[in-house]
This record gives structure tokens, C-alpha cells and sequence, in this order.
């Protein structure tokens, strides 16, 4: 009862925030002269930030993230997948970063329209060409210095370990000769579980951010080895936040070697 009640009180704060930045953010963006809206991204950014910031279970920690000295040098910036929760965490993180996600989110009320309003990027899974134009629109923030971000697993974890990545991100990364700045997080799946309203138990979620991996040089022929050498990194920087061996959180190695993810109670 207690956590129904608790979870009652934060869905009723992160409301209020969204109808509180819906006229906020329509004002920045009509003075935002940037071509690719930086100041009225980062101010949604600052939504989700606010909206960790309202819920006593989440206590996020970031690392890594001050060896990003210019927050206008671009990334391709991928991250594992343990939640709905990621977003928010993520958001966050203190530079701008325009991010891909199915076009579904572009149709809910009043949060869809401000992701349009900061230059997020749907795509449609089922179109082939929808995925042509999110790379495009990629390409044409990343030459204007603002970071994109991808979950190259394309979807959630169901159970916490890393899965298998897209390499769509990677091939973007080589075709703008530009660097990958891989995220780990780790933490957040259970903070906001699947098929229920009510918030999952009080998390530490930790969020490292690791060292870029360059990308000059490189041509397409590269992109499944680099694709699996970014993969790895995440896989080894979640195994050591968790306290297991990267075996145990990587989804390609058998099942009946996979312990469960250790939550924080």
C-alpha cells in the first residue's frame, strides 16, 4: 500500500513538471536561433533530470562524464539498455544530445510534442527508410557539433544482461569520422518494471561514462569489430559496477552460466 501510495505521489509530480515545461520549452525554442535547437534540448534534458529529482527511489551516480571537456564536440554516444528509467537517468548528463527513439513516443500527449520541439529523431522500425532518414538527420547534427545517442540493443533488457548490438550506430560513428563515447549503466532495471505503474524498489543507478573510442581512419569494413570492441567495454564496465564476471552479463554466453542481476534493496 505503501509504495502504490508513493508511487501515486511521483507520477503526480512528474505530471505537474510536464505541464510546467510544456510552455517553458515552447518559449525557448521560439528564441533558439541554433540549427539544431541545442538550447531548448538541453532544457529538456533538464525535464528528465527533474524528473529523477521527484522520485526518492532513484539515486543516480555519474562518473566519467568530466573528461568530455567541449560539449559541443560530437559523439555517436551508445549505451546498454536496462529500463525506461535510462532516459531520465541519462538526461542527467551535462551536455545536449538528440536522441533516437521509436516514433510511438512521438504520439503521447504533450511529451511527444516537446521531444519534436528539442530535435529528437523518431524512426519506425517497420520502414526501412524511416531508419535511412534517422541516419540522415544524425548526419546533419553531427555536422553541426550536437552529439545523437542510440541504444544500439534497440530494445529493453528483460533480465538486466547486455544484448546484442545494432551496428547502425557504429556504421554512422565511421561514415562522420567521428568518435563513439560508450555509456554504461547499470542499476536501473528495476527501477521502473515492465507492465506496472508502481515504481520498483530504492535504486542506486550508477552511469559511467567511458573513454571514447576514435573512429578516424576507420571505413565500413570496420564497423562489426568495432561494434563488438565498444560492446565489450560496456559489457566489462556493467560486469564490474555489478560485482560479477562480464560472462554473467552478456546475453551471448549461455543462460545456465548467468547469475541474476543483483538489485539494490
Amino acid at each position: 500500500m505503501f509504495n502504490s501510495l508513493r508511487s501515486l505521489w511521483i507520477w503526480f509530480a512528474i505530471i505537474a513538471l510536464i505541464i510546467l515545461w510544456v510552455p517553458l520549452l515552447s518559449l525557448i525554442r521560439l528564441f533558439d536561433s541554433d540549427p539544431v535547437h541545442y538550447r531548448t534540448g538541453r532544457w529538456f534534458r533538464r525535464l528528465g533530470a527533474a524528473m529523477c529529482k521527484v522520485n526518492p527511489q532513484w539515486r543516480i551516480h555519474l562518473s566519467g562524464h568530466d573528461a568530455v571537456k567541449n560539449p559541443r564536440k560530437p559523439y555517436v554516444i551508445v549505451s546498454n539498455h536496462q529500463s525506461h528509467a535510462d532516459i531520465p537517468i541519462l538526461s542527467n548528463l551535462p551536455w545536449e544530445m538528440k536522441w533516437i527513439g521509436k516514433k510511438e513516443l512521438f504520439t503521447l500527449p504533450l511529451l511527444g510534442w516537446m521531444m519534436k520541439l528539442a530535435g529528437d529523431i523518431p524512426v519506425d522500425r517497420s520502414d526501412r527508410r524511416s531508419g535511412a532518414r534517422m541516419l540522415l538527420t544524425s548526419m546533419k547534427y553531427l555536422e553541426q557539433r550536437c552529439s545523437v545517442i542510440f541504444f544500439p540493443e534497440g530494445t529493453r533488457s528483460p533480465d538486466g544482461r547486455v544484448g546484442r548490438f545494432n551496428d547502425g550506430a557504429f556504421h554512422l560513428a565511421i561514415k562522420a569520422q567521428v568518435p563513439i563515447l560508450p555509456i554504461a549503466v547499470e542499476g536501473s532495471y528495476g527501477c521502473l518494471p515492465k507492465k506496472s505503474w508502481r515504481f520498483g524498489k530504492p535504486s542506486d543507478v550508477q552511469v559511467k561514462v567511458l573513454p571514447e573510442v576514435p573512429t578516424a581512419g576507420m571505413t565500413k569494413d570496420d564497423a562489426a569489430h568495432l561494434t563488438q570492441t565498444v560492446r565489450k567495454m560496456i559489457i566489462e564496465q556493467v560486469a564490474a559496477l555489478r560485482g560479477v564476471v562480464p560472462e554473467d552479463v552478456d546475453v551471448q554466453c549461455s543462460d545456465s552460466e548467468i547469475s541474476s542481476p543483483k538489485l539494490t534493496a
